[in-house]
């Protein structure tokens, strides 16, 4: 080997690349441990109206350890997206010393149950709100079918004047509302089929529709109307 050239140069150059890799190692070592290129800043954009600046301190702290390269933007992101109203965190570094992080906060639809929200996706989350919305209910995993359902039921109730206050999902995943009037609804089960039930309720009923608290759609030609007092 040593006489031949080739095999020489060959064994120089790999050489040379072991030197440069551990070179490129060790300095990449170095930046990472190093002291300089702190972590100065970390600038919040997005349209906030439920997140606190106290709130993003209190999810940021202990997690900006380290400096510009070694900091876990991964783990940045993450502690944001645990806050009750971020859907969603974007985080990147801007050189030299700065993190800019992009939020995007839920937008409530409805109440679930009596601790939690859903937002316009259909997605629950562990927020609070005043807001005056209407209520959903339903078994687990279940939210976004409510709140498709939710849509198109208002979309129907339209033309009485009113809109749906409460939507429940049984157990046995039968659908029931309540309307802003008061007015309950019992559906029953299969999604489509109560659209179509609605549908043909809406179609029949009169103005008179508020002396009604209680209607049964669940007949195959028609529906039972209750009043208030019981009878009918």
């Amino acid at each position: 080997m040593w006489d031949n050239p080739r095999q020489l140069n060959m064994l120089a150059g790999f050489l040379v690349g072991l030197v440069v890799l551990a070179f490129t190692l060790t300095a990449l070592q170095l930046a990472l441990q190093s002291p300089l290129w702190p972590v100065r800043d970390v600038t919040v954009q997005g349209k906030l109206e439920h997140t606190s600046r106290a709130g993003i301190e209190a999810a940021l702290r202990g997690r900006l350890d380290g400096n510009f390269f070694s900091v876990d933007v991964g783990e940045v992101r993450n502690a944001l997206e645990r806050l009750p109203w971020v859907r969603r965190a974007a985080v990147r570094r801007v050189w030299p010393d700065r993190l800019e992080a992009t939020l995007e906060e839920h937008v409530a639809l409805a109440y679930w149950g009596e601790r939690a929200l859903v937002n316009t996706f259909g997605e629950r989350f562990q927020g609070t709100s005043d807001a005056r919305l209407p209520r959903f209910s339903g078994p687990p995993r279940s939210e976004g079918e409510v709140a498709r359902r939710y849509a198109r039921f208002n979309e129907i109730v339209a033309p009485l004047g009113t809109r749906v206050d409460e939507v429940i999902l049984t157990p046995r995943l039968a659908w029931q509302l309540r309307l802003g009037n008061g007015v309950r609804l019992a559906l029953g089960r299969d999604a489509d089929a109560a659209e179509l039930r609605l549908e043909r309720f809406v179609r029949a009923a009169a103005k008179g529709i508020a002396h009604y608290d209680y209607v049964d759609l669940r007949y195959p030609n028609g529906f039972a109307l209750r009043m208030p007092d019981g009878k009918g």
